[in-house]
């Protein structure tokens, strides 16, 4: 039996140990990552006594309440003991049948009968950094290897928030609405005052010329957020960066990508030999969206 509970009624303590000793865990699903990021709109479908769970992120809009996933909140779906196709099936129906949906990611160890789109994810796994760095692609390795002048000249830093804002508004790129790039730097500064978030960059002459947004969980770092000064691509700063963090934590450390479906980051990610972790996906457009809505509102299901 699965049954939708609401935020104010979730047993978090059940919900926690549910995703932490699943076999999908992913710190995305955490209280503290959903409760930032999706601004504590979400609710959960539970299986039985929280022997498998379902969080599933909403926005209202003009009162309407769509399934969406929040911004760089990758993977959700179905956390259990085991991944099971038959549970899985049974949240994916829930799901659809109860809620207006516009996006929503599963992760990438929930299989399914039903055939859904993917996207693709890039891990690499806890190892020992010289036997990862011996996979990087030839391109990568000439990609480190910074010339005398560029070495002799530049350094990596720990920045604050503070130091990390201003580049980050002035080079992020890729999101859809100013709203979006607002809404990422807040999310920024909670974690960071969380302290579950660190900035790296990298200074050429002094100037801030690359910056990396990295999260961490107890064992996973996350990578989510690659800023670039495009004036000094061609230096690979943002190479360097994160060969940097994969050197500091890949001895224990599960190294999340956090995506890469467009060409040009897919290529940069690769390079680092990572291994291809796709996950399903529902995405609806905006017209199926208003199409579902009445059938919705005569079934009494906008909730």
């Amino acid at each position: 039996m699965i049954r939708r509970v609401k935020y104010s009624e979730i047993n978090f303590e059940k919900y926690g140990a549910c995703v932490e000793n699943s076999a999908q865990r992913k710190y995305s699903a955490s209280k503290i990552f959903l409760d930032v990021t999706a601004n504590k709109l979400w609710d959960v479908l539970v299986y039985h006594d929280y022997e498998a769970v379902m969080p599933v992120p909403f926005i209202y809009k003009n009162g309407v309440k769509i399934v969406h996933n929040p911004l760089i909140c990758q993977q959700l779906g179905v956390f259990s003991p085991k991944d099971d196709q038959n549970i899985n099936e049974k949240f994916l129906h829930f799901l659809c049948e109860n809620y207006l949906i516009r996006v929503y990611y599963f992760n990438e160890t929930n299989k399914f009968y039903t055939k859904l789109n993917s996207k693709k994810n890039f891990i690499l796994y806890p190892d020992d950094y010289a036997n990862v760095f011996a996979k990087y692609s030839p391109k990568r390795k000439r990609k480190l290897r910074l010339d005398d002048e560029i070495s002799d000249n530049s350094e990596i830093r720990e920045v604050s928030y503070v130091e990390a804002k201003k580049f980050i508004e002035n080079h992020v790129v890729g999101l859809d609405k100013e709203n979006d790039a607002v809404a990422l730097l807040n999310t920024f500064e909670i974690f960071y005052s969380l302290k579950r978030l660190k900035f790296s960059a990298f200074y050429y002459h002094q100037e801030m010329t690359n910056v990396i947004a990295t999260y961490s969980d107890y064992d996973t770092i996350a990578l989510l957020g690659n800023f670039n000064n495009k004036e000094y691509i061609k230096m690979s700063g943002a190479s360097v960066l994160i060969d940097h963090v994969i050197k500091e934590n890949i001895g224990n450390h599960i190294f999340d990508f956090e995506g890469g479906n467009l060409p040009g980051i897919e290529e940069f990610f690769r390079g680092f030999r990572p291994e291809l972790k796709p996950y399903a996906t529902i995405e609806s457009s905006k017209k199926t969206l208003i199409k579902n809505f009445l059938p919705f509102l005569m079934k009494g299901k906008l909730f």
